[in-house]
């Protein structure tokens, strides 16, 4: 393996965007693209700008193990492992593909009936499909304009 095969991981990344309704129970069939990378188990959470963050066990474990290593001693740390973790829920997708979202965390997100499911790369983010809607839409005008700030040399 090369250190340049080294920083990119072996799965395919989450993308697209897909707009499921979540059923009466609070579950959302998983789009069929997602499942295989989320069939051996997931977590989801709250994340930032009110959606939700899934992600596959594994990128979850590394994240933890990534957060875990900030200093006790910083209140900014334990605020945000509070809030991400408090709300986190494991689960494995039923044979249908569906997850099952607490009612805590759909308050959370707004989620209602109607939602965006989006990939974003390593994640998977639920959010309700008219404050996705809106916020693509505000996004969308700093678009190109950030594109070289926020990556420089790519483009």
């Amino acid at each position: 393996m090369t250190d340049e095969s080294a920083a990119y991981p072996s799965y395919a990344p989450f993308l697209g965007t897909f707009t499921p309704r979540l059923d009466d129970k609070g579950r959302l069939i998983l789009p069929a693209k997602f499942r295989p990378q989320l069939a051996a188990g997931l977590v989801v959470t709250r994340g930032q700008e009110r959606c939700l963050f899934v992600f596959p066990m594994a990128e979850f474990q590394r994240m933890h193990e990534q957060i875990r290593t900030a200093p006790v001693t910083s209140k900014q740390a334990r605020d945000y492992l509070r809030v991400f973790l408090s709300g986190a829920h494991d689960e494995i997708p039923d044979k249908q593909g569906r997850l099952s979202i607490p009612a805590p965390l759909r308050a959370y997100a707004g989620l209602d009936r109607d939602v965006a499911v989006i990939g974003a790369g390593t994640r998977v983010e639920i959010w309700d499909a008219a404050a996705w809607e809106a916020y693509l839409a505000e996004q969308v005008e700093a678009y190109s304009e950030t594109a070289e700030e926020v990556f420089p040399g790519a483009f």
